[in-house]
């Protein structure tokens, strides 16, 4: 017998600003199991902590082989979600993870309501979302900082690692 379909759809008219973020970790190298574990919960538990701006929080799983889970989450904003990216803990994840993948790759997609959408992967053997059709440039420059690949160079503030310091030799900061 046929089920009836109960189609909804939502009103966004109170998130003018909603941002969506979704972010993968990826296991390149058995090794990278330990990584994932233990950034995985500690990520979890941030979300749950809800920082200011954060509407939403979900878990993904996009593979068991190789291991690949992520998140989405929907922000009140750009500014809000940068601020939290450069905040404790996750100034200190991101900036060890530039710093030493683990045996793992990286990858978040942006999209904002009124416009504008960016990416960025890292140690992303395979091309998945955006990197599966547009072509692909080094995340230097214009595009090293989220907010100048979106298009809002004006929400931009101070980056976890500075360009220099990421690639300069031997930076210890």
């Amino acid at each position: 017998m046929p089920t009836r379909v109960n189609r909804q759809t939502v009103d966004l008219s109170s998130y003018p600003d909603l941002t969506v973020v979704y972010l993968g970790m990826r296991v390149n190298r058995l090794y990278g199991l330990r990584t994932l574990m233990g950034y995985g919960p500690q990520i979890g538990r941030s979300a749950k902590d809800q920082p200011a701006g954060l509407i939403h929080s979900e878990s993904l799983m996009w593979s068991l082989f190789p291991m690949h889970v992520g998140i989405r989450q929907y922000w009140q904003d750009l500014p809000s979600l940068l601020a939290w990216a450069r905040s404790e803990p996750h100034r200190l994840w991101w900036r060890n993870f530039l710093r030493d993948s683990g045996g793992t790759g990286f990858w978040h997609e942006t999209y904002l309501l009124r416009g504008g959408m960016e990416a960025v992967y890292d140690d992303i053997p395979h091309h998945r979302g955006f990197a599966a059709f547009a072509p692909l440039h080094p995340a230097r420059g214009a595009m090293f900082g989220s907010a100048a690949r979106v298009g809002r160079p004006e929400d931009n503030t101070a980056p976890v690692l500075t360009e220099n310091d990421l690639y300069a030799r031997g930076s210890e900061q």
